[in-house]
């Protein structure tokens, strides 16, 4: 189980967001009243998903010794509030002498990482006060 916590003061938007061993600040942009001091809730969703692609792909080619270099992952996010849906496009950059059979398969693991599963699986969300 991952246990991330968040505090926000009277500071508009400036939230302190810690889980065990680091510490990052998120915030809103400053055109919805925020100061852009760390990433908006979007980019955080976002990131998660860039991590995990990029961390899965070294992962799987490190394990099957692939001469991949470098990983470059781009998301594109977006949400309608209108129709309640979101849309992530994610671009997938695989830099080394990979054979097109290598890029494919890496194509169809960056599908497997556990944040794209989440994302693309029931969610359920229990709230409760403390």
């Amino acid at each position: 189980m991952v246990t991330v916590k968040g505090s926000i003061g009277k500071n508009h938007y400036k939230t302190s967001l810690s889980a065990e061993t680091n510490h990052l600040f998120a915030d809103e942009p400053v055109s919805n009243g925020g100061e852009a001091l760390g990433f908006s809730p979007s980019e955080l969703l976002s990131a998660a998903l860039t991590a995990c692609t990029c961390i899965t792909l070294r992962m799987y080619s490190d394990k099957k010794s692939w001469p991949l270099e470098d990983v470059k992952v781009t998301i594109d996010f977006s949400r309608d509030n209108v129709s309640n849906t979101s849309s992530i496009n994610r671009t997938v950059e695989l830099v080394g002498p990979l054979s097109e059979e290598q890029k494919q398969r890496l194509l169809q693991i960056a599908n497997q990482c556990f944040i794209h599963k989440t994302l693309t699986s029931p969610i359920h969300i229990q709230t409760s006060l403390a």
